[in-house]
């Protein structure tokens, strides 16, 4: 794993040369991840080291707060996924309002060539930075040949977008619920340049598996197993609850199929809740996973609370739906069960088997 500096202070005087690249990788989607596969192909060409500079807190939540997007993931994961492309460090910058206040030329020249000693710079076409957003590519060019280094631009990554999904039957459709899922194949597309904000379209309509098609994986969310109301319990299905600070999106209302990452790394098949269950008055919206087939023999060994967990949405299942009472609920959440454990073993992820 590579070094992860939280602020210029941070890096040894004498580290460098470096090929650097920049942005706030929300997502790490699979455009982000051609522009790191360039960043660590310039390095090694070039006898550098391949280093990452991003921002926390996201500039949006800076400059309108109110109004910011709601963040793919959190710092930790971003980090953590960034390091897993074999970068030699990431730079953190504390994004505040002072710190926006940099001219393009003062940021690439106190950044980029002061503290990284930048003999390649890595950018997509798109490319903003200092006061303003004043600098684009033409200008990181001149400066590159102004300080003294090179300027590698990425072509845009671009992604199939649905205009229609064929509907595919799901087992066993139950009334009063959607038992349709979005097919994988044969519907029309048109290009889309990936990007963090496609990702956030897709999980606000509760399209988990086009937002996974642009992030190169299952969208995911990381928190803390809560206590909740045990309602699930009570009908049969107890559920992990993630706590309210998990990092991640949360994606649309709904009943999606997935994974649970325990704190040991195991997999687990899951049913996955998101929303205020509107059969029941006065819930919370929440997010909770009801492990599928769990391990019977030894339920003391499976006690979730209070362990951080990865929640993984693979494909929804249906729109939350208000049942006439828990009877009608519990019969909804077999076929539920039956659906997800279907997805599951047809998506070619791998997780502790499902009996």
């Amino acid at each position: 794993m590579g070094l992860i500096w939280h602020g210029v202070d941070e890096i040894p005087e004498d580290f460098g040369p470096t090929a650097v690249t920049i942005g706030n990788f929300d997502g790490v989607h699979r455009g982000h991840q051609q522009v790191l596969g360039r960043l660590l192909s310039t390095a090694k060409e070039n006898g550098s080291r391949a280093v990452a500079v991003t921002f926390d807190p996201h500039p949006a939540q800076v400059h309108r707060p109110d109004t910011a997007p709601h963040l793919i993931m959190g710092i930790e994961d971003r980090l953590a996924a960034l390091s897993g492309y074999g970068l030699d460090a990431i730079l953190v910058l504390h994004y505040t309002l002072e710190f926006a206040q940099q001219s393009a030329e003062d940021f690439v020249r106190s950044i980029f060539v002061d503290a990284l000693h930048a003999s390649h710079v890595v950018v997509g076409h798109d490319v903003r930075f200092g006061r303003g957003n004043a600098g684009d590519l033409a200008a990181m060019q001149e400066l590159g040949e102004r300080f003294g280094f090179g300027v590698v631009v990425v072509d845009e990554f671009t992604e199939q977008a649905p205009r229609h999904r064929a509907a595919e039957a799901l087992p066993d459709a139950a009334e009063g619920g959607s038992a349709e899922r979005d097919g994988a194949e044969g519907y029309d597309a048109e290009e889309r340049r990936c990007s963090s904000t496609w990702v956030r379209e897709a999980l606000e309509s509760g399209d988990v598996r086009t937002a996974a098609e642009i992030l190169g994986r299952p969208h995911a969310m990381h928190g803390t197993v809560v206590h909740g109301a045990s309602r699930g319990r009570a009908l049969g299905f107890p559920t992990a609850n993630l706590s309210h600070d998990a990092a991640g999106h949360v994606p649309a209302d709904g009943i999606y199929a997935g994974w649970l990452i325990d704190a040991s790394g195991t997999r687990w098949p899951a049913a996955i809740s998101v929303g205020s269950n509107p059969t029941f008055a006065g819930v919370a919206r929440q997010v909770e996973a009801h492990v599928i087939d769990r391990p019977e023999e030894a339920p003391e060994d499976f006690d979730l609370y209070g362990q951080n967990i990865v929640v993984e949405f693979v494909e929804r299942l249906r729109g939350m739906v208000a049942y006439r009472g828990p009877e009608a609920l519990v019969e909804q959440m077999k076929l539920d069960v039956d659906a997800a454990r279907h997805v599951l073993a047809t998506s070619g992820q791998g997780g502790a088997p499902a009996r």
